[in-house]
């Protein structure tokens, strides 16, 4: 799969009438979690140049994987306004799919900077930056309307990557699994009935997790490697 010659649908101007596009929209004004727009309203008064609102996800609409992080980071992607950018989870994980051959570049620093995927959507379990980086079960809940708004215009994705236990358990929830019948652990692969039928964890590529060791450059790709192969194959 080669990269495609249109850009993908991006978190600040997606293709006009769309319904990413809509739903971009709808994420980017949503307010139902009081703390969390406060907590951004409060941001914005102290970095008036930083994005501050909930963040829409990014890719290729006929994705066939999905990654699926925890939520913006505040001085990332809360800051630029697309997922990922800006900041060291950003840089492996752009750095690793253009490894892979389905990102056209290495970085995204900034959300102007050009940003194309081949066959990869990437979102968040949630769209606001939480303070502490720590949401509540509440914010988690009232956020899967969004992502499960997002597999039904993604209706070629085969694999979901979950970055982190967060994000495997609000995948799990949105597609009513049970938790323990699907235990976190970095390179499991678990079969889900139902569309997409392959959940892959992974450690997310945080700074807590690669600067310790406890996540690798090797691990890392390995996991990406395997998911895409799951997501392409025949």
């Amino acid at each position: 799969m080669s990269l495609p010659e249109q850009p993908c649908v991006p978190c600040d101007r997606p293709p006009i009438d769309s319904p990413f596009s809509a739903l971009a929209k709808e994420i980017v004004a949503c307010e139902r979690c009081p703390r969390l727009a406060v907590y951004l309203a409060e941001g914005r008064a102290r970095h008036p140049d930083y994005w501050c609102r909930p963040v829409p996800g990014f890719g290729d609409p006929v994705a066939r994987l999905l990654i699926l992080g925890l939520a913006p980071g505040f001085h990332g992607a809360n800051r630029h306004g697309r997922v990922f950018t800006g900041d060291d989870s950003g840089r492996w994980l752009w750095s690793a799919l253009h490894e892979l051959g389905v990102c056209s570049n290495a970085q995204s620093p900034h959300r102007g900077a050009p940003l194309r995927l081949a066959g990869v959507y990437v979102s968040n379990a949630l769209r606001c930056a939480p303070p502490g980086n720590r949401p509540t079960a509440a914010e988690l809940a009232a956020c899967r309307p969004f992502l499960a708004r997002e597999l039904v215009l993604l209706p070629e994705v085969r694999v979901v990557v979950a970055l982190g236990r967060l994000a495997h358990d609000t995948y799990l929830q949105l597609r009513g699994e049970r938790r323990s019948d699907h235990p976190f652990r970095h390179g499991a692969i678990h079969t889900l009935a139902g569309r997409p039928a392959l959940l892959v964890d992974s450690y997310h590529p945080s700074r807590q997790n690669t600067n310790t060791g406890v996540l690798t450059w090797e691990r890392w790709v390995a996991v990406l490697r395997a998911a895409w192969a799951l997501a392409t194959r025949d």
